[in-house]
């Protein structure tokens, strides 16, 4: 029971900063395990389709008329990370 909160004789003030406290911690722990995205990431065909949400078919029809950039080592195709972020547009 280490983690059993006595409320008794806790003023209102004494309350809130312990609330405070304990969703602050809990924050910081979230962040901690929040992955960074780094723009420059190569993605495959497979991954930036899931990204994306759409069939690999519509993804290569969008790299062939330029919506999209793709690159290519060897016969493998990679799509940055950040370049299809950014190729979303607002619709409304």
């Amino acid at each position: 029971m280490d983690n059993a909160i006595l409320l008794q004789n806790l003023t209102p003030k004494d309350l809130e900063e312990l609330i405070t406290r304990v969703v602050k911690e809990q924050l910081q722990e979230f962040v901690k395990n929040v992955p960074t995205e780094n723009p420059d990431e190569l993605l495959t065909r497979a991954e930036a389709s899931s990204l994306l949400k759409i069939n690999i078919t519509t993804l290569h029809n969008w790299t062939k008329k330029g919506t999209i950039i793709a690159y290519g080592i060897g016969n493998r195709v990679y799509y940055k990370r950040g370049e299809l972020m950014a190729s979303l547009i607002r619709i409304n």
